[in-house]
């Protein structure tokens, strides 16, 4: 069929003029796809004055951007962006296109499946590229986009096809996917489009200005995490694990539990409805490893686990375990980091 043989797309989300990570993010799962179907990966870029951001596009793997470039998208604003992407997905018939699932692609994303009666599958953890029988009509469907996720709570990992309606259309957390390396000097196809639509489109709003509250709490980016779970016992015990970030020049992070029980922030939250985070250290105490809480910080190259059950599933994925009250472990650790820095 013709629409088998279409582009795979990722949805490059910027703001002011910066690539959003949740972009290149889901470049490097995007030249899987594209590499097994057998064709291009382009990354669709929306804004104003983002020329410049196809270089940093190829060289994480686009082979051809697709780009509108007008005044009327300098702001997100759902119908502008969604009636731009709506036209591009008609002329061209893309037969895969991957968001981010973050607060504008999870505003977006849905708008643009419902005007195409394509349906959406959100906030995947895995994607790839598989078959499908329909178990009633016996009808057999090659090279469609598998969509897993998390269902029921997390308790079971769903995979979802679309055989019939396309564009087939997902999105996925950020920090899900492997940021992939980039190669410098890569180019590719740079493709501008005009967007008819933006002629006659009657916006609802008047951007005046955008005003972006800092964000205090770099879990992503943070390469030392100590987290709690609800096994903290309270928010002052928690002033515990503040001080062995503060020592290993890390930062705090939480469960959904932790969070819930007032003894963290929300932003500090981790796990399938907060961040996913790959640090290079993970310090997990008093969190007993819910999968919903493992599928957040599974992939950190090293964890360590302190907790008072042996039992524990955080065992289960720890590098190293410590059976133990967190108020007697964590203060030795602090004594012993403190001591070696004096050295």
């Amino acid at each position: 069929m013709e629409r088998e043989k279409g582009e795979v797309w990722i949805f490059a989300e910027q703001e002011d003029g910066v690539l959003n990570d949740v972009a290149l993010e889901l470049l490097g799962k995007g030249r899987e796809l594209a590499d097994t179907l057998g064709v291009p990966l382009a990354a669709v870029l929306l804004g104003s004055g983002v020329e410049g951001l196809a270089a940093k596009l190829f060289e994480h793997g686009a082979d051809k951007v697709r780009l509108v470039d007008d005044p009327a998208l300098k702001n997100y604003q759902n119908r502008s962006y969604r009636e731009v992407m709506i036209e591009l997905i008609e002329e061209v018939k893309p037969q895969i296109c991957v968001y981010g699932a973050t607060s504008l692609g999870r505003d977006l994303a849905p708008s643009i499946a419902s005007a195409l009666r394509c349906g959406l599958t959100a906030d995947c953890t895995e994607l790839g590229i598989g078959s499908y029988t329909d178990p009633v009509t016996k009808e057999e469907f090659a090279n469609l986009l598998l969509q897993c996720r998390p269902a029921f709570g997390g308790n079971i990992i769903a995979t979802i096809v679309n055989p019939r309606n396309w564009p087939q259309m997902a999105t996925v957390r950020e920090g899900v996917m492997k940021l992939p390396d980039a190669t410098p000097g890569k180019t590719g196809e740079l493709v501008r489009h005009e967007a008819k639509c933006l002629a006659t489109l009657e916006l609802p709003v008047e951007v005046l200005e955008v005003v972006r509250a800092a964000k205090s709490v770099n879990l992503k980016g943070a390469r030392i995490i100590v987290a709690g779970g609800a096994g903290v016992g309270s928010a002052e015990n928690f002033k515990l694990l503040h001080e062995l970030a503060d020592v290993l020049g890390g930062t705090v992070g939480g469960t959904r539990a932790a969070v819930d029980l007032g003894y963290c922030e929300h932003e500090r939250q981790i796990g399938q409805t907060g961040v996913t985070v790959r640090p290079a250290l993970y310090i997990a105490c008093g969190i007993s490893g819910a999968i919903q809480h493992l599928a957040g910080m599974q992939e950190s190259q090293k964890i360590i686990a302190i907790n008072t059950d042996k039992e524990a599933p955080i065992f289960s994925v720890a590098h190293y375990g410590i059976v133990g009250d967190l108020n007697d472990v964590l203060p030795k650790m602090i004594k012993a980091i403190k001591a070696k820095a004096a050295v």
